[in-house]
């Protein structure tokens, strides 16, 4: 496992493209669906995942038991 990691960005469209500018690796997922496929798909270097609260909510919790990523979600 590398020392450095990224960082990426999940939820709906108009909330994380802009994070892009800032070097972000962003997943758009406008709906559960796409959340949970985007969540399973990021990469083994990710090692902080901001998510909208849409995104949050989709992943039910998920996102506590991945271990070795930090999670963030986003004020509404």
């Amino acid at each position: 496992m590398s020392a450095t990691g990224r960082i990426a960005v999940l939820g709906e469209r108009a909330r994380v493209e802009a994070y892009s500018l800032g070097g972000a690796l962003i997943s758009p997922a406008d709906g559960a669906r796409e959340v949970r496929s985007a969540w399973d798909s990021l990469d083994d270097r990710v090692r902080v995942v901001v998510l909208t609260p849409a995104a949050a909510a989709a992943l039910e919790g998920a996102y506590d038991r991945r271990p070795g990523i930090l999670t963030v979600v986003m004020p509404p």
